[in-house]
């Protein structure tokens, strides 16, 4: 059975401090249930925003194709920017961005299990002339003070250097 009060003042002072209790007592549920709900959102929405590893801003810039290109830093950006300058000077040639090395083929064990491919992806390279005015090759990654110590960026230079005696220019 339920009633309604338009007043408590009506009730006995027993009842009326018990009601008050309750009702202070929803307001405190309600507003941690609320409270909840309002994190648990926040949270959903930023387990769908891409995080990034480290904390630089993304920077686009034209390609001379007229195609965007997205860096991802904006020192990467001022390196691209300098090597388009070289490469007009005529002092580099064959500028590629993001070029990949495979380090490991993929396979499948005798097992039947798969084994990925293990690739290493630089953020530019080109060719430019040695001392004796030949052409070589040169690999370049733009790295901040806190990606030059990731351990497997460093393992997959090592394996670059050792595999394809390529050394990684960092810039």
């Amino acid at each position: 059975m339920s009633f309604r009060l338009d007043d408590l003042s009506a009730l006995p002072e027993r009842y009326r401090q018990q009601a008050q209790r309750q009702m202070q007592e929803q307001k405190i549920d309600r507003a941690a249930r609320i409270l909840a709900r309002e994190a648990e959102q926040r949270r959903a929405e930023a387990e769908n925003t891409p995080r990034r590893k480290h904390g630089n801003r993304p920077t686009a810039r034209t390609m001379p194709n007229g195609k965007e290109h997205v860096f991802d830093s904006r020192k990467e950006a001022g390196r691209y920017d300098e090597l388009i300058l070289l490469l007009r000077a005529g002092i580099i040639r064959e500028l590629r961005l993001q070029p990949q090395f495979t380090l490991k083929e993929s396979y499948i064990t005798a097992e039947g299990d798969r084994s990925a491919a293990v690739r290493y992806m630089a953020d530019f390279s080109y060719e430019e002339r040695d001392g004796d005015g030949q052409w070589r090759t040169v690999v370049e990654d733009v790295k901040g003070p806190s990606t030059k110590k990731d351990k497997t960026y460093r393992m997959k230079v090592k394996m670059l250097r050792d595999i394809h005696r390529i050394t990684v220019r960092e810039v």
